[in-house]
């Protein structure tokens, strides 16, 4: 099994990081690693896995963000994600929503690091694929880096070596999912002095990061970088990736992008799929460049819509050349 890069990921983020979204991230970044929304493993346990799990091969790599607290349940589920094709299992740490507590899995566990070492434990006995966790600096007010360098000391003897660490802690129950984005601040030296503690771990810094120059400046002090919000509302960014971080010079324009979305659309639309389930996920394909905003409103009162018609996807490209769209490979501002 071929080593991960991790260098640069996109993080899974509920409502955003589904397969349309990914597929079409991996139009503009051959490189970058995507990861799933967060999967709950009870729903996997008894839900439709197909619907749930399935993806395009055409993703990868793809890495699946599992949630839960029950070992046997994890377990399982890394197991079945590795019988999907999925390139890694990542045990959500991080999330800090009332409802993901309620049901005891997200940053709630970092109470509890001997069930969170339980839990990667079987999952790693369940699967060949590098299991990996996604978590956060510290709750409430547990926000001590000796704390936190207890509870990473504590999973890591499970023999998981990459560390996904938002360096904010949360703010369980006092703050909503958005706040919590925002408001507790971020603690990168947390994450730094982590790394230099632990050497030989694969530490991946992640948290407010929107531009080349902060990942080159992360990437100095820790192995890799991952980006939330910058990817999905200006998805360019990721062509500017593969150019400064990759090396990678062969980056499609902007319009190479929706031309080659354009017959992954037309497939989905035979099996159901809706117009506006695909198309929202472009919406900041354009962020900066002439015409942007006539991108957003056409797709907004056009394709965003739950009614949308099909059949004007077949002149959307006419729709950009012949209102000024700028299609070209400039960076992402």
């Amino acid at each position: 099994m071929s080593k991960i890069n991790r260098l640069v990921s996109v993080a899974p983020m509920m409502d955003c990081t589904d397969r349309h979204e990914r597929y079409f991230l991996r139009l503009i970044s051959k490189n970058v690693l995507l990861y799933t929304e967060m999967v709950v493993s009870e729903a996997i346990d008894r839900g439709d896995k197909e619907k749930l799990l399935s993806f395009d091969l055409r993703e990868k790599p793809v890495a699946l963000q599992l949630g839960g607290s029950t070992p046997k349940l994890l377990a399982n589920s890394a197991k079945i994600g590795e019988e999907f094709g999925y390139d890694e299992i990542n045990l959500n740490l991080g999330c800090p929503s009332k409802k993901v507590q309620k049901n005891k899995f997200g940053a709630c566990l970092i109470k509890e690091p001997n069930l969170v070492a339980e839990c990667l434990s079987e999952m790693i006995n369940s699967t060949s694929l590098p299991v990996t966790v996604k978590t956060r600096i510290g709750y409430d007010d547990v926000e001590d880096y000796e704390n936190f360098y207890k509870f990473i000391s504590t999973i890591k003897s499970t023999g998981v070596k990459t560390f996904i660490i938002h360096a904010r802690k949360a703010m369980l129950g006092k703050f909503t999912p958005k706040q919590n984005l925002n408001i507790p601040p971020l603690k990168y030296d947390y994450v730094y002095k982590l790394k230099e503690d632990f050497p030989n771990e694969e530490i991946i810094i992640n948290g407010g990061i929107s531009s080349i120059n902060e990942i080159k400046s992360h990437l100095k002090k820790t192995n890799g970088v991952m980006i939330g919000r910058a990817a999905y509302h200006t998805p360019y960014l990721l062509a500017d990736i593969e150019r400064e971080i990759f090396k990678n010079d062969n980056v499609p324009s902007r319009q190479d992008v929706i031309e080659k979305l354009i017959p992954y659309i037309k497939d989905e639309i035979k099996k159901g799929t809706r117009l506006n389930q695909i198309m929202r996920h472009t919406l900041g394909l354009f962020h900066g460049q002439s015409g942007a905003s006539y991108w957003k409103r056409y797709l907004s009162e056009n394709m965003c819509v739950r009614d949308a018609d099909v059949k004007k996807i077949d002149h959307i490209m006419d729709k950009i050349k012949y209102n000024n769209v700028d299609t070209s490979v400039g960076q992402s501002a």
